[in-house]
């Protein structure tokens, strides 16, 4: 059986740049597992610009985001598998993977980073009563088919989900000449960046709907007609409140769910909340060798983070195959009031190098906030936020020092200023 010093699972972006990072910093021994024709992930068919701003200092397309961590993957060698799909991971690391060149492979690590992505909730999650025409698509397939394959999936268009792919596809749609009539909202607020409501949206005079949501489907073989109602406090339909709108394609953008059936297999705790892997400041999970960055770890709202948190997954990782397992014992960190999730969720006290950034989203949108860390009723740091909304992820920092003198475990916690 080959053995690999890091497999890498996944060949976006998380992945590209957790295998720089690693080769970077003296790991050689590295293979990269992607299932698609080409690395980059996701970000080959986000032909849109506002990636890169942090990590290059310039806006970028997806693909020529991508293209910069393809490019620094080649000049230092990393291998990389296309049109391979990882079928089974287990414990101790041993992969198993098939593709049409090899077949099915049997391949050991000593590490492996999960970089594995999200997927969208699809339209049999959601039920909505009616047919079951042609013209209902994810956001994300209708982007695919129209950036990568060229086909326009529909003339005229309703967006249910405020999510940015469903906010950057109302645009997108309407540039290739569709008329877009609406995005709907369940919630009482968007669930986009505000860049993207004002340039996706406000631009084209595209009507938000919020407290709404999809509750017909009408068509035989097409889709013809939907219903739309409005919502109460609960997120149920009022009676009396529908409208209704004549169109042939209805984009579902409703949400992403990590995808962690690799991880399941291998027996990796997953956080209910966020639905990826539980990791520790080093972004190892429970199962010893085993690490989790990108999307499959938690969705992110910028692909930035997504390459600063695979970063750090791939520091981990080095630090691991040199230093080996942590020993001390953990605390958590954990979500208090207003906080929806907090990455990483542990803590290992006395073996923490260097300052540590938590990636946290609150419940609901606050104007004014004091955003607090806190252990045993000590606040250990707070800062003031304003305009803080669950779009978009927050952070705060605790220095090496801090960490090590932890002695229960770390509460993220908001209060609102009033």
């Amino acid at each position: 059986m080959r053995k690999y010093q890091a497999v890498i699972i996944g060949g976006g972006s998380a992945g590209l740049a957790a295998a720089v990072t690693m080769k970077q910093n003296g790991i050689d021994d590295i293979l990269v597992i992607e299932k698609d024709r080409e690395p980059g992930g996701i970000l080959q068919q986000c032909i849109h610009n506002g990636f890169g701003l942090q990590t290059f200092k310039e806006q970028l397309s997806g693909p020529a985001y991508a293209e910069r961590f393809i490019d620094q993957a080649e000049e230092l060698g990393v291998k990389i598998l296309l049109n391979t799909m990882v079928t089974h991971l287990s414990k101790d690391r041993v992969i198993e993977y098939v593709n049409p060149e090899e077949g099915c492979v049997q391949i050991q690590a000593d590490a492996v980073i999960l970089a594995v992505g999200c997927y969208e909730r699809s339209r049999g999650a959601l039920a909505i009563p009616g047919e079951r025409p042609a013209g209902v698509f994810t956001a994300g397939q209708a982007q695919r088919y129209l950036n990568i394959e060229g086909y326009l999936v529909g003339k005229k268009v309703f967006i249910l989900g405020s999510g940015d792919i469903g906010l950057i596809m109302a645009r997108r749609m309407t540039l290739e000449g569709a008329k877009v009539y609406g995005v709907a909202e369940l919630m009482p607020y968007s669930n986009g960046l505000p860049r993207n409501i004002q340039q996706c949206l406000n631009d084209f005079n595209i009507p938000l709907y919020l407290s709404h949501t999809v509750t017909h489907i009408y068509g035989k073989d097409r889709l013809e007609r939907i219903e739309l109602s409005a919502v109460d406090e609960n997120r149920k339909p009022i009676p009396g409140s529908e409208q209704y709108f004549d169109v042939d394609t209805l984009l579902l953008s409703v949400g992403l769910i990590p995808e962690n059936h690799l991880a399941e297999e291998a027996g990796v705790k997953l956080d209910p909340r966020t639905k990826g892997p539980v990791v520790d400041e080093d972004y190892m999970t429970n199962v010893e060798g085993i690490f989790s960055c990108g999307n499959g770890l938690h969705v992110h709202d910028l692909v930035d983070f997504v390459t600063l948190q695979a970063q750090r997954a791939a520091a981990g990782a080095v630090r691991y195959l040199k230093e080996g397992q942590k020993t001390k014992p953990s605390v958590k960190a954990e979500p208090g009031n207003g906080i929806g999730y907090v990455v990483p969720a542990v803590i290992h006290p006395g073996e923490v190098s260097g300052t540590k950034e938590f990636f946290f989203r609150i419940k609901a949108p606050v104007d004014k906030a004091v955003v607090k860390a806190v252990c045993g009723g000590r606040v250990i740091r707070q800062r003031n936020r304003t305009k803080m909304v669950p779009s978009e992820m927050e952070r705060i920092t605790l220095t090496e020092k801090e960490l090590n003198e932890l002695d229960g475990d770390l509460v993220i916690e908001m209060e609102e200023i009033l």
